[in-house]
């Protein structure tokens, strides 16, 4: 069955991009349908060809991508199946990206520079889009830059529960990389049962991305567990520093806790060869089999999308999902 139907002949569709379909099948199974065949391909000049194989008309259609690399072959690809789908008399569009690409552009630093994210989003709306669904928002007010509705979803239960398990009875410091992820950390450490709060606090050169100087430690780590909070890992320059000042600070183990796993060039080897003891992600990108690791656990994101997807789905409620974690 590739649709769910409901008495008023609503319809549910699932469709997958070609970045990730793994994760959509596992999306799929837990919503009981099969997405949907779509014929999918490159034209020699690197153009692309969508061209879903059964009717679309009247669905409410769901359209996951990963934005893994290549990042922007894969946009393009969602881009194209939602202008698709609109054609094609989908009544409503929604686009499930788990990472959400170019987030981390999402202000101006400088004159003459772009705000890339809101660029996506309007991309997205031209092309068609009604709704947004997406994992973990570098920052939150990327919301604000698409013009309706925005499912903001949280991993923070998910990556919780795992480490409230590993780490029970153990005194426990949570750690934001920097003074920007506090709030995030507070919602970790209400979660954990009110543990201390700790950041590092670093400067950054803005002409050098993702080299950090990582320079002291603001609150309590000493002989403690130190969870280290960020949203994503992409080369592990900015983990593998903060962990080392904890360390360096007294810390009895350091665990790092992430959303999205970009892992991108040096960053296996870096955090492989690090001191810390695990490093806990999600699956909202592939993870290839090269790019596994001892320490790495991946955890699946796929019910919190299939519970979000049947709640938009129903008109239900998605903020109910995460009790206030919002």
């Amino acid at each position: 069955m590739s649709v769910i139907r409901q008495a008023n002949s609503k319809s549910l569709m699932l469709f997958s991009g070609r970045a990730y379909p793994e994760l959509t099948d596992e999306i799929a199974g837990h919503l009981g349908v099969t997405p949907t065949p779509t014929a999918s391909y490159e034209f020699a000049n690197g153009e692309l060809f969508v061209r879903f194989e059964e009717s679309v008309r009247g669905s409410d259609a769901f359209v996951v991508q990963s934005h893994t690399a290549p990042l922007n072959t894969w946009l393009m690809e969602q881009l194209i199946m939602v202008d698709a789908l609109k054609r094609a008399s989908a009544k409503r569009i929604t686009v499930v990206a788990p990472f959400f690409p170019y987030a981390r552009q999402d202000k101006k630093h400088r004159g003459r520079e772009p705000i890339s994210a809101r660029l996506v989003a309007d991309l997205f709306k031209t092309a068609g889009a009604d709704r947004l669904m997406t994992v973990d928002l570098h920052t939150a007010q990327i919301q604000g830059f698409f013009d309706g509705p925005v499912d903001h979803l949280f991993a923070l239960d998910l990556l919780v529960d795992h480490l409230k398990e590993r780490l029970a009875g153990s005194e426990i410091t949570v750690v934001s990389p920097d003074s920007g992820r506090v709030r995030v950390s507070e919602r970790w450490s209400d979660k954990l049962g009110g543990v201390p709060l700790a950041f590092i606090h670093k400067t950054r050169d803005p002409l050098k991305p993702n080299e950090v100087v990582a320079n002291r430690v603001v609150g309590e780590v000493e002989g403690r567990v130190c969870i280290l909070v960020d949203d994503m890992i992409d080369t592990g320059g900015t983990i593998v520093k903060a962990a080392e000042t904890l360390f360096d600070s007294g810390a009895a183990d350091v665990i790092v806790a992430a959303t999205h796993g970009v892992l991108s060039g040096p960053a296996v080897d870096r955090l492989k060869n690090s001191r810390v003891s695990e490093v806990v992600i999600t699956n909202t990108l592939p993870v290839p089999a090269d790019r596994l690791f001892d320490k790495l656990t991946v955890l699946s994101i796929a019910p919190l999308l299939a519970r979000a997807i049947k709640e938009v789905f129903e008109d239900g409620s998605v903020t109910s999902l995460f009790d206030g974690a919002s």
